[in-house]
C-alpha cells in the first residue's frame, strides 16, 4: 500500500495513523526500550506480526489499519511520537 493510500485512508476513515513505515516502527520500538515480544504484547497482537511490520523496512506498511493503529496506540503510550513532515520519523516525547 502506498503512503498516498494509507493518507487517504486516515483522511476517510478519521483515522489518525501516523506509523508509516517498518524501519519508523522498529526506530520507535527502539526508543521506548521495548523488546518486540512486550511491544506485541502491549499492542494485543501477536509478535509475529510485529515481525512482519517491521519487516516492510522503508516501504510502507502494508497491514490491516486497525492493526497498525494498535500498536502505533501502544507506542505513543510508551511516550514515543511519530513525525511525518516530509519522510516519516520518530522521536520520544519530552519527559518520557
Amino acid at each position: 500500500m502506498s503512503t498516498t493510500k494509507v493518507v487517504l485512508i486516515t483522511i476517510l476513515l478519521g483515522v489518525s495513523l501516523a506509523l508509516l513505515t517498518g524501519i519508523q516502527l522498529r526506530a520507535g520500538r527502539v526508543l521506548a526500550a521495548l523488546e518486540q515480544k512486550a511491544l506485541a504484547e502491549a499492542a494485543g497482537v501477536n509478535v509475529n506480526t510485529i515481525r512482519r511490520l517491521e519487516a516492510f523496512g522503508s516501504s510502507p506498511i502494508d497491514a490491516n489499519t486497525a492493526t497498525v493503529r494498535k500498536v502505533q496506540s501502544a507506542l505513543e503510550a510508551a511516550g514515543v511520537e511519530f513525525t511525518n513532515g516530509d519522510a516519516p520519523g520518530v522521536r520520544l516525547r519530552k519527559g518520557s
